[in-house]
């Protein structure tokens, strides 16, 4: 069964909320950005309209003022006019970048700040009708289109309620003088502005809230999605596999500029070549401090040989290291006796060497647990 026939009622997983947010799809409420422009370009006007109306006042004064001089300066009248543009001009600029900012702080309150410009390219898909027609019984839009049909019956109750009680006053102002007629003209137009900028705040602090929610909702994801998101993050394990082995030889690589700080060079003899020191001062026990496997073994191999570091042919040991030990961690407890028994014979062998005992023996073969040899395991797998 196909994901999107599924029922979608898990949430939505980080991943994809992330993703979402990348694409510019984040909650956002309409009725918080009109409430945006609407009251502060209402608190803009109240604000701007006297000094303006100040500065065109006195500006239109200078335009209806002739002379002899004007009359016969003509290209004054152009400047005159540049004046009165530029009032005008750094007015609405004043009121639309005040207007804007609050439309930006808006969006950003509702859904938080979106750095991808996705939803500003074309999209031919939403040319498909069928699509558009199934979008338009949406449970977003269904809430949608009720939210603003109950706001509209709302917002027309209060001004009719509003023009009727204040109509018979407003008739009456024609009868006194123009000054006080203004004055009490532009309170009661603040008043019935106030009233519904008040209904649309209410209309906001639901839709804030209704717009995250349906967001969600929308976000949710099938169990088919859920799984492939999974896999998906996991990656294929194929790949995964090639990828801790890159890492693996490139730490092993790495390394190998270890090598001349060991106390000796485990080899079997060609294919795998383990680098192992000890300080009884600094460690528990000894440490696997560089190993690798072909090349990168003969290169160990030739690095040791020549700061003078004992390379000793043990097959099972350093097939044991190599499989089971980690760089720079203590080698495991198992192979505690094997490399001691190593480590007694490179101490004796540097005695020998500076004139502090007798040589020693052959190297001695320790003892390797079977299930830590790599061999041993392959061999036991392939014996019916």
């Amino acid at each position: 069964m196909e994901s999107g026939s599924q029922d979608r009622n898990l949430p939505a997983s980080e991943r994809k909320l992330k993703k979402a947010r990348e694409d510019g799809q984040v909650s956002r409420s309409e009725d918080l950005s009109h409430l945006a422009v609407l009251g502060m370009g209402s608190m803009a006007l109240l604000v701007l309209a006297p000094v303006l109306f100040d500065r065109l006042k006195l500006s239109l004064s200078q335009q209806l003022t002739f002379d002899a001089t004007t009359v016969k300066q003509t290209g004054s009248m152009l400047t005159r006019l540049g004046d009165a543009t530029t009032v005008g001009i750094a007015g609405c600029t004043a009121f639309a970048v005040i207007v804007m900012a609050s439309v930006i702080l808006a969006a950003v309150a509702s859904g938080g700040w979106v750095n991808s410009l996705k939803p500003l390219m074309p999209d031919f898909s939403r040319l498909n009708p069928l699509k558009g027609i199934g979008n338009l019984f949406s449970k977003k839009k269904l809430l949608s289109t009720a939210k603003m049909v109950l706001l509209t019956i709302i917002l027309f109750c209060i001004a009719a309620s509003y023009l009727s009680s204040g109509l018979q006053t407003m008739a009456s102002l024609v009868l006194q003088p123009s000054s006080s007629a203004i004055a009490h003209l532009t309170e009661w137009i603040t008043g019935g502005a106030g009233m519904l900028l008040l209904v649309i705040l209410l209309a906001a602090m639901v839709d804030v809230p209704l717009q995250s929610f349906l967001h969600k909702d929308q976000m949710k994801m099938s169990h088919q999605e859920f799984k492939q998101e999974g896999k998906e993050s996991d990656g294929n394990p194929q790949m995964k596999g090639k990828m801790r082995q890159r890492q693996r030889e490139l730490s092993q690589g790495g390394s190998i500029n270890a090598v001349p700080k060991a106390d000796f060079v485990v080899m079997n003899p060609t294919h795998f070549a383990v680098a192992i020191r000890y300080d009884e001062k600094t460690m528990r026990a000894p440490q696997v401090i560089s190993k690798g496997a072909d090349l990168l073994a003969m290169r160990i191999r030739d690095l040791a040989k020549s700061h003078s570091i004992p390379v000793l042919q043990s097959p099972m040991l350093a097939r044991a290291l190599y499989a089971n030990a980690e760089l720079d961690q203590d080698i495991p407890s198992a192979l505690y006796t094997a490399v001691a028994q190593v480590l007694a014979y490179v101490y004796r062998l540097r005695a020998a060497l500076r004139g502090d005992g007798p040589m020693p023996n052959e190297v001695p073969q320790p003892f390797v647990p079977p299930e830590l040899d790599p061999m041993a395991k392959t061999v036991k797998a392939a014996t019916p």
